[in-house]
Order: C-alpha cells, then sequence, then structure tokens
C-alpha cells in the first residue's frame, strides 16, 4: 500500500565535524583520496540513520559526496578550467570568483553513481538525488566558448540525462534537479530552461523532480527575499509552462515564505513537494506549524500528491537542528494522514 503524503528533504543535510567543517555551506573536506571516500561513506550512513530515525519517508545522501550542489558535478567534467575562474553575478543576487568553460564540455566518466549505488546496498526505502540543473549550472561559471547561455544549458542538459540514467540504473527512484535559477530568469525558463530540463529526463522510467526555491538561509538570499515584498509570486511566471511539462514532482519553498498557496493551483495535477521546514531559521517548527502548512497546500494539491519537503537543503544548520527539524516534518505530516484517514481519504 502506498503511503499518504511521503516525506523527504529537499537535499544536502549537515556533514560530520570529520568530515567538513560544520554549519558552514560549502566547506571544504577535511579527509583527502581513499580516506575521503571511506568518510564520505560513513557520513552518508550516518545522514541515512537520522533520516531514518527522523522517520523520513524518501530518504537521500545528505549530499554528503558534495561540497556544491554545483560545483561538484562540474569539476568532474571536461571543458571546464577550475584556475581560469571570472567574477559574475549569481542569479542576478551576488558575485561569486567562478570557473570557466574554455572548450567543448563533456562527461568522461560517471560522477555520483558509486555513491549512489553505495546508498541504495544501505536501504530498501525509496532513494531521491539531486543533480543540478542546465540552467543553474550555467549560472554558475563563465561562459568563454560557447558565448550563448541556451548552447551551453543543452550540452550540460545531455551530460546530465547520461549521469541520470546511470543513476536510475543504480537503483535512484526519483532523480531531483535542482533549478533555483528558475525563481530569477523567467524569460529564459520559458524560452528554452525547461525545455532543456525535458532533455536532461529524457528516456528515464523513474520519477523526476525539480527543485526551485529561495535559496539557503545565506545572507545574500535573505538579503534579497527582503526586497520581494509582502507577496512572492515568482512561481507564477514558471508554473504554467512547467504544469505542461514531462517533469513529475515540483518542489518549491513554502514554510515561513510570503509566497501565495493558491500559486499552486497552477500546477494543479502535478505531484508536489511542499516545503514545510524553514531552513533559513535555527528554530525548530513544531509538528502543528507543518501540519498547517500541510493544511494549506492541501486546498490546492490532491493529497495523493503532496510530498512534505524541506524548503531547500539544511547543510549549514547544526546537525542538532536539522534532526528536530525532520522529526517535526515527519511528526506534521503524521498529523494530517490522521486527518485525512478520519474523513475517509487514506490511501
Amino acid at each position: 500500500m502506498k503511503k499518504l503524503l511521503p516525506t523527504s528533504t529537499a537535499g544536502s543535510l549537515p556533514k560530520p565535524s570529520w568530515l567538513a567543517e560544520p554549519e558552514t555551506l560549502w566547506s571544504p573536506w577535511k579527509l583527502q583520496d581513499e580516506a575521503l571516500i571511506e568518510g564520505q561513506q560513513d557520513a552518508l550512513r550516518v545522514s541515512l540513520q537520522e533520516q531514518q530515525l527522523a522517520g523520513i519517508d524518501i530518504v537521500s545522501d545528505g549530499e554528503q559526496s558534495r561540497q556544491h550542489f554545483v560545483t561538484t558535478f562540474i569539476e568532474h567534467l571536461s571543458g571546464v578550467d577550475f584556475e581560469k575562474r571570472k567574477t559574475v553575478k549569481i542569479r542576478d543576487r551576488y558575485d561569486a570568483s567562478v570557473p570557466t568553460v574554455v572548450g567543448a564540455v563533456s562527461r568522461q566518466q560517471p560522477v555520483f553513481v558509486e555513491a549512489a549505488r553505495f546508498l541504495r546496498q544501505q536501504t530498501r526505502q525509496p532513494i531521491k538525488w539531486a543533480l543540478p540543473g542546465p540552467m543553474t549550472m550555467v549560472d554558475t561559471l563563465y561562459d568563454g566558448h560557447y558565448k550563448s547561455r541556451e548552447k551551453l544549458a543543452w550540452e550540460f542538459a545531455t551530460i546530465l540525462n547520461q549521469e541520470a540514467k546511470e543513476l536510475e540504473a543504480a537503483g535512484v527512484d526519483i532523480i531531483q534537479f535542482d533549478e533555483p535559477a528558475f525563481n530569477v530568469f523567467f524569460e529564459e525558463v520559458n524560452d528554452w530552461g525547461i525545455a532543456a530540463l525535458e532533455r536532461a529526463i529524457e528516456g528515464l522510467k523513474c520519477e523526476t523532480a525539480v527543485h526551485i526555491c529561495y535559496g539557503y538561509g545565506i545572507k545574500a538570499n535573505t538579503d534579497w527575499k527582503k526586497t520581494l515584498g509582502s507577496e512572492w509570486r515568482q512561481y507564477e511566471e514558471v508554473f504554467p509552462r512547467l504544469q505542461k511539462s514531462n517533469i513529475d514532482l515540483i518542489s518549491l519553498e513554502c514554510q515561513n515564505s510570503h509566497v501565495p498557496m493558491e500559486l499552486l493551483e497552477l500546477i494543479r495535477g502535478k505531484k508536489v513537494m511542499v516545503g514545510a521546514i524553514d531552513v533559513a531559521t535555527n528554530s525548530i517548527e513544531t509538528p502543528e506549524e507543518v501540519a498547517n502548512t500541510l493544511r494549506q497546500a492541501l486546498k490546492f494539491v490532491d493529497a495523493d500528491k503532496l510530498y512534505p519537503c524541506t524548503n531547500c537543503g539544511m547543510a549549514p544548520l547544526s546537525r542538532g537542528v536539522a534532526r528536530g527539524k525532520l522529526t517535526a516534518l515527519s511528526a506534521g505530516a503524521e498529523i494530517i494522514r490522521r486527518e485525512l484517514s478520519a474523513e475517509g481519504l487514506a490511501y
């Protein structure tokens, strides 16, 4: 019997202090070579156990094998020079020193497939694996070769499709593409961004998801949110096109945000990972707060298509806070399951 309201995380979870500096986003590894691989596997086991103890239904590796949600993938590609760096504005929000595309990009070998296979060996639960989306990859580089964001995105989409097919073969149940850029470059999203994403999922039989949030709880993002006013309607620009796309699930930010919940009506029929955990605060939600967010979402999302989730990744949080938030997510979802069961809507 399929579980109603299966819980999951958007992606990253805190890394143990022996692997990387805690509560620090994109912290360098403390280990090297074979010791690093072994340490990442140990961290994956810990991350998996904490998800299981918290009652998370669809588990992930917590991104224990990734330093950065985009560049760790790009590091394994040819055609990108990490020594030749340029300063660019990431998502029109903050300046960052990024690597340069110097030639044709290609994938010489799998990037995360062995890690995914290792995760599959550790659990019988459904597993979700996150990859960067084509547009967000483009926005995290300086393109000195293609001179076209669209052309580079299509090249990345082909590469991502190769990786995704091997992840599926390794036993991944849901492949998620992280596209925070979809909340910024609306014209490009509708012109070619969603089409490139559909190229990345071409031929996959497993479920696919796109994660679109307002970012980690870092200052550049929280400052940006303060400029968005009392209503954040960015989703309104891309939801109609996404509703018609081949993507199965849409992951978005709802907890402590100013996103009008009625915007979810624009993706009616899609499965929705509703962010019911705020990752920009150390305050741990109560189960009832989580439940209230889910109740609001259920006005616009059918119960069998609602997946309680976190707003974004939780890598910058302490392990204790992250653990508390995951437990609250599970408890809040269970409140709603009981309510739906009482109404005769259990599955």
